[in-house]
């Protein structure tokens, strides 16, 4: 048999990165599918996986719980993580990558100068947004709860 808790956090990474398909749709009147494997954008699949693990254990053990109490403090670190040092790495990636552009139009111009073009630029949306974070926490609340009322409907069954 699973382990539920951890069943319940992958399922809140999967729904969280399946939305952001459409919510993006609705954002922007296009489809990119890739947003499904991509980090960043609403709703965090890091908050949503963080909440409804904490969400589950809470229900089905208790918050006095040792295990809620573990939860608690790796989901906040966890999404202070996202909105912080993830959010900051991204918007340097942001200013990386334009100067590595004002970089080469200035080469351009100037033939003189050695310059190695970057082949691939540095990944921007790496973090996410306050709102984004709560989104996805929640997302995360709705689906741990679920998790755990389906599987004690299932015992009383």
């Amino acid at each position: 048999m699973l382990n539920r808790g951890l069943t319940t956090a992958l399922l809140g990474i999967g729904t969280a990165q399946f939305l952001k398909v459409p919510l993006h749709y609705v954002e922007t009147g296009q489809w990119d599918w890739k947003k499904t494997f991509g980090s960043g954008d609403m709703p965090s699949s890091h908050s949503s996986a963080v909440t409804s693990l904490t969400t589950y254990v809470g229900m089905k053990n208790g918050v006095s719980s040792m295990d809620f109490g573990i939860c608690s403090i790796f989901g906040l670190i966890v999404m202070y993580d996202a909105m912080g040092i993830r959010w900051q790495a991204g918007q340097t990636a942001i200013a990386v990558n334009d100067l590595y552009e004002q970089v080469e139009h200035f080469a351009d111009k100037h033939p003189d100068i050695n310059y190695k073009k970057q082949e691939k630029e540095l990944k921007e949306m790496l973090g996410h947004m306050p709102i984004e974070v709560v989104g996805g926490a929640v997302l995360g609340v709705a689906l741990g709860a679920l998790s755990y009322l389906l599987e004690s409907g299932k015992k009383k069954a």
